[in-house]
């Protein structure tokens, strides 16, 4: 048990620094541990003691599964500083597991961060005839969850996110805006969990992933009705409700230190790469700081490069999209105030990913932590390195109707009711007759 001649402050700092996987097996030492450990003063301070120490997470898509790394994404944790420096990243597990794959969107990431979770769509054809399903994992430990079934009208738009007050995660479902479907949102973790309609004021298409920023999820729309043709949809997690920022053209949304940030691609040439940077500085005045750079590097030749976020110390990070084992995978650092640029070269990728002769696509989520609020069995019941197990009562069938035009819509859902055991109706029924006869009743 924890010594009472170590003060109980001092224990918990030194606890705070290990990794999640040893706060699991050590809160099965005893019920005392158990109590500390998962108590809620314990998981903010290992949230604070893992934000302190963020690292980017990668996931590289080969054949609908991701093989998925982390390494620190601070430029000061690395040991010394050249013209290139060389780093390893640390493998976690290749994801989703058995026959399953994961879906690609039409706009974008197949992938969405929140807190420690990434979200997935994910085919499996014994699920049902439409064998997509959305699933949340923890890249960490394996574990994960398959979420009910939910039917969606020609496309998918799904968001996911986390409310830091409530400690709640939530899953948004928007319709497409010319079809039947109705906006849909999911508590995840609750007792009696499903798909609750949530409306939206304004008609828009879902037209990029999206990112949740301090319990606010923001994405861009296209809403061809008004004058301003694109549109930031804002969506507090914990309230609730929709607010609209519009916009002339698109661009790419970034977490800018715990603000929405915007990224214009102004022109891209073989070896530079010129961007704006808007910031969110007051959401009420929507008041924006603005910023102009050019980026050079030879690498830039190599494929696409794209931003990712900025780190705490305001380094704008950038990452390559595509990776192959034939060609050097790299991640690059700008420092805004020094006006330069730091190469960071990735080797390991194709220690634990199989490559085929095709690049494969790279997605990157900046702010990786651990959060022990996420170490849930309530939450992610099923683990990688066990078979999945097929649970009856998760399955949903969704209530079938039809518009005039005799398209089949979808207008909620209802659980599966299992069916009796036959010999159990056999007994009940004995049973009642035999007390009808005893009270005399034909």
């Amino acid at each position: 048990m924890i010594s009472d001649s170590v003060p109980i402050e001092l224990n918990l700092d030194i606890l705070s620094r290990l990794p999640a996987k040893s706060i699991g097996r050590f809160r099965c030492v005893s019920k005392l541990w158990a109590s500390i450990l998962g108590g809620q003063d314990f998981k903010d301070l290992f949230l604070a003691k893992s934000s302190a120490q963020p690292r980017l997470l990668f996931g590289i898509e080969e054949n609908g599964k991701w093989s998925i790394f982390s390494l620190p994404q601070h430029l000061s944790q690395y040991d010394k500083l050249s013209s290139s420096v060389v780093v390893t990243p640390e493998f976690h597990m290749k994801f989703p597991p058995e026959d399953m794959e994961i879906y690609s969107y039409a706009h974008g990431c197949p992938g969405a961060y929140a807190s420690g979770l990434v979200y997935f769509y994910v085919d499996k054809e014994i699920w049902s005839q439409y064998g997509r399903r959305p699933m949340i994992c923890n890249p960490k430990t394996g574990q994960y969850e398959a979420l009910p079934f939910i039917l969606r009208y020609r496309k998918t738009y799904s968001f996911f996110g986390f409310d830091p007050i409530n400690k709640q995660f939530k899953v948004l479902f928007m319709a497409y805006p010319f079809g039947p479907d109705d906006h849909r949102i999911m508590t995840l973790g609750t007792v009696g969990t499903r798909w609750r309609k949530i409306k939206c004021s304004l008609r828009h298409e879902c037209v990029s992933a999206g990112i949740c920023i301090n319990g606010v999820w923001y994405y861009l729309g296209d809403s061809s009705d008004c004058i301003d043709r694109f549109v930031i949809v804002c969506f507090d997690v914990r309230s609730e409700k929709f607010k609209f920022i519009y916009q002339e053209r698109s661009c790419k949304l970034i977490n800018y230190k715990g603000k929405l940030g915007l990224v214009y691609y102004d022109d891209q040439s073989d070896n530079a790469i010129e961007l704006r940077v808007w910031v969110l500085e007051d959401v009420e005045k929507l008041e924006w700081s603005k910023y102009a750079y050019t980026l050079r590097d030879d690498r830039f030749l190599l494929r696409d490069i794209f931003v990712v976020g900025v780190n705490s110390t305001g380094e704008i990070v950038l990452s390559m999209a595509k990776y192959t084992s034939k060609q050097p995978f790299y991640v690059f650092y700008f420092n805004p105030e020094t006006n330069t640029l730091q190469r960071v070269e990735i080797q390991g990728f194709g220690e634990c990913h199989e490559s085929s002769d095709e690049p494969s696509s790279v997605y990157v989520f900046a702010d990786h932590v651990d959060d022990l609020n996420v170490h849930d069995s309530k939450l992610l019941k099923s683990s990688i390195s066990v078979p999945y197990v097929y649970r009856e009562e998760s399955e949903e069938e969704d209530k079938d109707y039809y518009d005039k035009y005799g398209t089949r819509c979808f207008s909620g859902k209802r659980k599966k009711r299992k069916k009796m055991n036959m010999n159990l109706k056999k007994k009940i029924r004995i049973k009642r007759k035999k007390i009808k006869t005893i009270i005399g009743v034909s």
